[in-house]
């Protein structure tokens, strides 16, 4: 262990997860644990280790007040904030299973979850997320405290209160012993039959994930990280929070996604973790700009990225010296570094993850001297499973698997995976667990892949249709597309969106029904242009969203391209069978499809 990696503090030592942060306190008392920008003081506050064990001591208490017992769940609902951490931490250090929730999600699908669980706590933030739990709050009759950091009130609801009332002035942190084994967390994903399932998370699980990536991504005590993915993404949980912990890095909390440009060059982060939708955005950015200015300017940037690519080929071993590295140094000053300026000019690695990012931008990002690293896993899996480490990165892939990390080709080259990060199973769900976990320990993956000489994973399909988007959630579009055809409006739908940042749809219309349809707006049904009338495009997606309305808040059809010309066998739209060919709809419609995605 050298001076980088003396904080470091193992799985063993740790025991569990409030055990970790017990034994960063003890190790780096003083060191600054999290930044976050305090917007009734319009300025950047910070919390070191200790001062983060006294607002710990101080939800415990309230967390005992409740009379809740060891295993019991709680919910969280918070947007990434220190307030994440503490009630984490005091919720663990009693043994209870915390729920984390996405904010944005829809009402209906967060009581789903907190009925599932029958989590006895659901703490939230804003009264704008009050008005939306309000509505549902009857169907959470679990429920014993809800619980807002913000000052909500409501006289019809005797179980509503204020963290500032809750919580007690003072308290001191109790010890409490729980095991490594023991369930942590229940984190719900999307499932084939739309309804989220509960994958079960234990201490052993998560420590173990966080510690042996630590080989592939390392990262130091002096390390500072921008966490902006929610930490109710298994991603950003394990990485971006109790990695940290482990290291004694410093986290800071960015104020939003729209502020992130600003938070990058404000905050100056080493390590960047993000899905691949930031990085496209960034990138979109760019040629955004170039396309603006002159052509010397987008030969200029190209030229940069093509030396810049090569000297990282060089620099792996897999490419070799060329004249063109002479001009490196104007081109670096002229292009690159005024890029790597855009993003706090420190970075030393940034991880993408959650789902495939470009090969193309992720050669951008190289060429330009950010080392993007690609990471691949499941939340069955705590996250990680592979990554390409920095000295041996092939952006193109998957990664290698990480340390204690066995993995092997099945049938129809399924990946199968085995490791003690593999979770314990889903939430009152045996018969999906068997399914996905053998008799041996071996978790089916549900991607098709190869593993090259050099031991790296490349995803080839999947066994089972599911869109993977740009921020790594997954929809399975064949049910969404069975529930969508509930409106008679429509003879057939294909959903689409894999690595895109939202789902659209391609729908042909029923004729009959379309012609009334197109009379009641003063349309002419005859005309394909009235297909992509706007005022005809805002009504049939408020069609379609009543349909999927059971699907989680991410799983929203944003644009809809309308087709009168149904799929056929004799088009070859549909197989024999009359299953959707969607490959072969995809090259059909691609031009169609890029337009539904241009400018974002």
């Amino acid at each position: 262990m050298n001076s980088r990696t003396e904080h470091i503090i193992t799985p063993e030592e740790a025991g569990t997860l409030h055990g970790l942060f017990l034994a960063r306190v003890k190790r780096t008392p003083d060191a600054i644990a999290y930044r976050y920008f305090d917007v009734s003081k319009n300025i950047w506050q910070s919390f070191t280790w200790s001062q983060m064990r006294e607002y710990i001591a101080r939800w415990q208490l309230a967390l005992l007040g409740v009379g809740l017992v060891s295993g019991d769940r709680v919910a969280v609902m918070l947007r990434n904030c220190p307030q994440w951490v503490m009630f984490d931490q005091a919720a663990m250090s009693l043994g209870l299973v915390v729920v984390p929730l996405y904010t944005v999600d829809r009402p209906d699908n967060v009581a789903y979850i907190v009925n599932d669980a029958s989590a006895k706590v659901l703490l939230f933030e804003t009264k704008d997320q009050w008005t939306a739990l309000r509505e549902v709050r009857e169907k959470m009759n679990c429920v014993q405290r809800f619980i807002s950091l913000d000052l909500v009130k409501d006289s019809e609801e005797p179980r509503l209160q204020s963290a500032d009332n809750w919580l007690p002035p003072n308290a001191q942190l109790q010890n409490c012993i729980s095991s490594t084994e023991q369930l942590a967390t229940i984190i719900y994903t999307s499932g084939t039959t739309g309804k989220p399932k509960g994958v079960m998370l234990s201490h052993a699980n998560i420590l173990s994930n966080a510690f042996n990536t630590l080989n592939t991504f390392p990262i130091y005590s002096e390390d500072l990280l921008l966490s902006f993915l929610p930490l109710s993404h298994t991603f950003e949980r394990t990485l971006g929070y109790y990695l940290t912990v482990m290291t004694g890095s410093t986290v800071a909390f960015a104020r939003s996604v729209a502020l992130l440009g600003e938070d990058l060059q404000l905050i100056k982060p080493t390590v960047l973790i993000s899905v691949p939708r930031i990085y496209e955005r960034v990138y979109a950015a760019i040629n955004s700009k170039l396309d603006e200015g002159s052509n010397l300017k987008r030969k200029l940037f190209n030229l940069a990225v093509n030396v810049g690519w090569d000297r990282f080929l060089l620099q792996q071993s897999r490419g070799p010296w060329k004249l063109s590295f002479l001009l490196w140094p104007i081109l670096n000053l002229l292009v690159a570094n005024k890029i790597r300026l855009k993003l706090g000019g420190r970075l030393r690695t940034a991880i993408s993850g959650g789902a495939a990012l470009s090969p193309e931008i992720s050669r951008m990002f190289v060429g330009l001297g950010i080392p993007v690293v690609q990471g691949y896993g499941l939340t069955e899996t705590s996250p990680v499973i592979s990554a390409s480490p920095l000295h041996n990165n092939y952006p193109d892939s998957a990664g290698q698997p990480i340390r204690e990390m066995d993995v092997r080709i099945g049938e129809q080259n399924a990946l199968l995976v085995k490791g003690p990060n593999v979770m314990l199973g889903y939430w009152n769900n045996p018969e999906a667990t068997k399914s996905m976990i053998d008799a041996e320990g071996w978790l089916n993956t549900g991607d098709t892949a190869r593993i090259s000489e050099t031991g790296h994973i490349y995803i080839t399909g999947r066994l089972k249709e599911i869109i993977v988007l740009s921020n790594g959630e997954k929809v399975p579009p064949t049910d969404m597309e069975i529930a969508i055809l509930r409106e008679h409006l429509f003879d057939q739908v294909m959903v689409f969106g894999e690595s895109q940042p939202y789902l659209v749809a391609l729908a042909v219309v029923n004729p009959d029904i379309w012609k009334h349809f197109a009379d009641q707006l003063g349309l002419d049904p005859e005309n394909p242009r009235s297909l992509c009338d706007t005022r005809v495009e805002e009504q049939v997606i408020e069609r379609i969203a009543v349909q999927i309305k059971e699907f989680p808040g991410y799983a929203k059809i944003h644009k809809v391209l309308l087709l009168n010309e149904a799929w056929s066998i004799e088009n070859g739209m549909l197989t024999p069978t009359l299953k959707i060919k969607r490959a072969q709809v995809v090259a059909k419609f691609s031009k169609e499809i890029k337009a539904m995605y241009a400018g974002h």
